[in-house]
């Protein structure tokens, strides 16, 4: 008997079908899996490195990647699965979410769950959602009762997100041209000075459990999704974020299951986590254990659609026009501190100048990438 340990997000979405799963490996094998979870702020933060000299199977955001691959502590999947394997799994995925586990030619992660930033109302207190930013900063100047996603690293991607709605997505080493990236600040301000009181302390679980629960806030114009809200006592739905009529803006979440170095995986180990990108387990099991796939499958199945309250095709189009974020050694704490810096500059009243915040972004954003470049020379 092999016993392993996983390290999962503190939430029904990212534990409970993994647990429930691996008590169907101890009844198929001799092996045995646990799962541990530690909180959203943690999956979002943590170093990968020191998570992966503990942990065999680890739960993680794309952007770990490049600091996984400086540190060499997961196990590319292409030494452990065939190559037809892995395209068939990267067809049946929706949006970039298997190709943002991609990089340098190999495969770090298997996509178990997809999730991009979407905008989040409560439908009886808000019929009609905005389309536009124009609409949405109407709303929030007339109700008080709009709040942004602005926590840990969210403000950077609430930002992020703005700015691609405006018709321009990232590429280079400049996030955005300068009169996009002032635009989405100056949105993205008014919007935190109208928020309802303590929403900018909230991390996205925090933010939708006060959406479904209280009557102060009535929309979230970017957040990222979750169909555990699309279908409690007071559902939460879900939609695409105001844009610019183009392409939509939002970034990519989900989570990737990958393999650290510190293990050797057994056949039954293998076959769990192939299990787990099986149409039955993302169809079936998945949803019915509280998660949230990642095949096309689930997400265009009308069953899962009567069920989630139509939460997989109101966020079709958005998740497949989601952009995926740099993954260079350095990008999560850059994402960190790049977040730091605009909620400092969001706050009413401030006397900080956008410009000035702007250019401190980009000298950080230019500084992370300068600080990976040595290290892969």
């Amino acid at each position: 008997m092999t016993a392993y340990r996983g390290l999962t997000w503190d939430h029904p979405r990212g534990r409970t079908a993994l647990r429930a799963a691996a008590e169907r490996l101890s009844q198929r094998s001799a092996d045995r899996l646990s799962w541990d979870a530690h909180p959203l702020e943690g999956f979002e933060s943590t170093p990968i490195e020191g998570l992966a000299r503990e942990y065999d199977l680890i739960v993680l955001d794309h952007p770990h990647l490049g600091d996984a691959l400086e540190h060499d502590c997961l196990r590319p999947l292409d030494e452990l699965f065939p190559a037809g394997e892995l395209a068939a799994w990267a067809a049946a995925t929706v949006g970039p979410s298997f190709a943002s586990y991609s990089m340098a030619g190999r495969t770090w992660a298997l996509p178990l769950d997809a999730a991009t930033q979407v905008a989040a109302r409560r439908a009886d207190l808000l019929p009609a959602a905005p389309t536009t930013w124009t609409e949405a900063l109407e709303l929030a100047r007339a109700s008080g009762a709009v709040a942004p996603s602005l926590a840990g690293p969210h403000a950077f991607l609430t930002w992020c997100s703005i700015a691609a709605g405006l018709g321009t997505f990232p590429a280079g080493d400049d996030l955005f041209p300068h009169d996009v990236a002032r635009e989405a600040f100056d949105i993205l301000r008014e919007l935190a000075t109208h928020a309802p009181p303590g929403t900018a302390q909230l991390n996205p679980i925090e933010l939708l459990e006060r959406l479904s629960t209280t009557d102060d806030v009535h929309y979230v114009p970017l957040v990222y999704g979750y169909v555990t809200y699309a279908t409690g006592e007071r559902p939460v739905s879900f939609g695409a974020p105001p844009h610019a009529g183009g392409r939509i803006g939002s970034t990519l979440g989900g989570t990737g299951i990958a393999i650290t170095r510190r293990t050797a995986p057994s056949a039954a180990l293998l076959d769990h986590l192939r299990w787990l990108m099986s149409a039955e387990a993302q169809t079936e099991f998945i949803p019915r254990h509280e998660g949230q796939p990642s095949a096309r499958a689930a997400w265009t199945s009308p069953a899962l659609e009567a069920w989630s309250g139509g939460f997989y095709r109101d966020i079709l189009t958005t998740i497949e026009d989601a952009w995926v974020r740099p993954r260079f050694p350095g990008f999560v704490a850059f994402q960190s501190a790049a977040s730091a810096l605009l909620r400092d500059a969001l706050v009413p009243d401030t006397d900080a100048d956008p410009d000035r915040t702007l250019d401190r972004l980009e000298q950080t954003l230019r500084a992370a990438r300068r600080r990976a470049e040595r290290t892969a020379a």
